[in-house]
């Protein structure tokens, strides 16, 4: 390659490249200066437990041979509500986005929005926010087959009948020998505490597993539902979801779920900021909205049963206002920490400029 076509591809190369920073940086500027303030939803954490029963292959001789008459006989899944926790989330309100004078004119140097938009600091930091910790199910020990504690009589039997005698007789003899061990009397003895710790819980796992024949076997899983709930007014006993021992969390429209209920009380504060304009705007203002939200109660009832109220700020039951462009101007360095979840100012401090 000569001279001149190596020049003339460093030059498009280094062309393309600032051509590449310019549009990178215009889409930050356009990220940073385009915000929205949050609607105030309320999360709802539901554990539901699954309860999976499964009959043992014996269960109709547990009667006969180990004097049991309460064992399960046919499958079954039933659920069950473990807790419900409930926080106040943040969500984009996509009727509140604006757009902020960034140019010589106003003081505004940097712009943190989160993942949805919503604005979190001007001119500052956001602080670490922790996330909501979701629930993790521990790991499940690995099934056992009660085959693998069977003696040739047992596995070599000629009927199911003759089977359950021989594993109910397994049963009986574990149980004595534990006894054996138990009150020292066993011919067998061992040499120490931990080992004898160890014979017994050997002789209670083959019990358990062998049992299972008898008693079937009980299989849990918990499931943890997130339910989101945007209040826009004042309601009573609106359905939030319905749940049923048979289904487990349904949609609030399936009648096969009891209901649970959700009720919104406007409680009529709002708090005062001192920071906001009450003049009118000019289209020289900085465009830094906040919000100074209303405060209302949320309960949670099951039929009659209150499970729980809490009283939270949400942004929709108060109002929107300008900060006073005397903030972001020529005068003051300004910088503003958002409060996510409600768009209020969480923290404001000025200096003034040099």
């Amino acid at each position: 390659m000569n001279i001149k076509h190596l020049t003339h591809r460093l030059l498009t190369l280094t062309a393309t490249a600032a051509l590449t920073a310019s549009v990178a940086t215009a889409q930050n500027e356009v990220k940073g200066t385009t915000y929205y303030l949050p609607l105030t939803a309320i999360e709802f954490s539901v554990l539901v437990e699954r309860s999976a029963v499964e009959p043992g292959d014996l269960c109709m001789y547990s009667e006969r041979f180990l004097k049991k008459s309460d064992v399960p006989m046919k499958a079954s899944t039933t659920f069950r509500i473990l807790d419900i926790t409930a926080r106040a989330i943040g969500v984009r309100d996509t009727s509140k986005m604006y757009t902020a004078n960034v140019n010589s004119k106003h003081s505004i140097v940097t712009m943190r929005v989160n993942e949805e938009g919503i604005i979190e600091a001007v001119n500052a930091e956001p602080p670490a926010r922790p996330k909501a910790k979701r629930f993790t199910p521990a790991p499940k020990p690995l099934p056992q087959n009660p085959r693998d504690f069977m003696n040739q009589d047992i596995l070599t039997a000629a009927s199911k009948a003759k089977t359950a005698e021989l594993v109910a007789q397994e049963i009986y003899d574990i149980r004595d020998s534990r006894n054996q061990l138990s009150k020292g009397q066993a011919d067998f003895m061992p040499k120490d505490g931990e080992q004898l710790r160890l014979m017994l819980n050997s002789l209670s796992t083959q019990e358990a597993i062998l049992l299972q024949l008898f008693e079937g076997t009980t299989d849990r899983d918990t499931v943890e539902h997130i339910i989101t709930y945007i209040p826009t007014k004042e309601v009573n006993r609106e359905v939030l979801f319905r749940f049923s021992q048979k289904l487990g969390l349904v949609d609030k429209d399936d009648l096969a779920g009891a209901p649970f209920y959700i009720s919104i009380a406007d409680l009529h504060s709002m708090p005062t900021n001192a920071a906001v304009s009450d003049e009118k705007r000019s289209k020289d203002d900085a465009n830094i909205f906040v919000t100074m939200p209303g405060k209302i109660n949320f309960t949670l009832h099951r039929s009659e049963q209150q499970l729980m109220s809490q009283d939270i700020y949400a942004a929709q039951f108060g109002k929107t206002a300008p900060l006073d462009n005397e903030f972001f101007g020529r005068k003051l360095f300004t910088t503003l920490v958002y409060d996510p979840v409600t768009g209020s100012v969480e923290d404001i401090k000025t200096e003034p400029m040099k």
